[in-house]
């Protein structure tokens, strides 16, 4: 089912779904799973650019070589402006703490060294967004088995996914927006769950 939050089409798997990213087990496999980068904007891409001599010595040298020849990001099969990867899978920006993946552009963020975060499509996975030609945003929850874990986690703890990202959430669309989220999943689940 689809719901209208603000100007925003959302589905409600975001409010009856449940999701809690455990990297103690996936091991960050999402950056390094899949057949394209995340999805960015123009925006985002000055502000990985600026990012890269501080990120540059947590990227692999392979990593390193595909940034050398086609920059941080390219134009992928379905016309999409995504992050670089490697080997036809690994994002470029893809560091490793021991047997885990990080992003080194949030590592490098939470260190306090850049102020940008990653990009929002990063954010806010496992929901995905798309803008339709008339403008529209929807948003929808990508399931992939990589996340079981996560989904897992989301039902032992009772986590909502639109409560599991209300901060990246926030940063997209604003507080005011967030705030309207709430009520409408409120709304919702007391109709999902009657009986």
């Amino acid at each position: 089912m689809i719901v209208e939050v603000g100007n925003v089409l959302v589905s409600t798997d975001l409010f009856t779904e449940q999701f809690c990213c455990d990297l103690s087990q996936c091991k960050g496999v999402c950056c390094v799973e899949g057949d394209a980068g995340a999805p960015v904007t123009q925006e985002e891409i000055e502000h990985i650019e600026n990012a890269l001599d501080t990120v540059w010595n947590d990227l692999s040298a392979q990593a390193q070589s595909v940034i050398d020849k086609q920059g941080v990001a390219y134009i992928d099969q379905e016309g999409d402006l995504v992050t670089s990867i490697v080997n036809g899978k690994d994002c470029v920006f893809t560091c490793y703490d021991g047997d885990c993946c990080l992003c080194a552009i949030e590592k490098a963020q939470r260190a306090g060294k850049i102020d940008f975060i990653k990009p929002i499509s990063c954010a806010l996975y496992p929901i995905r967004e798309k803008t339709f030609a008339s403008g529209t945003v929807a948003l929808s929850y990508n399931r992939w088995t990589v996340c079981q874990t996560a989904v897992k986690k989301g039902r032992e703890i009772g986590l909502p996914l639109y409560k599991f990202l209300e901060g990246p959430l926030t940063r997209r669309f604003g507080k005011e927006w967030y705030a309207e989220l709430t009520e409408v999943a409120e709304a919702v689940k007391k109709e999902y769950f009657k009986d």
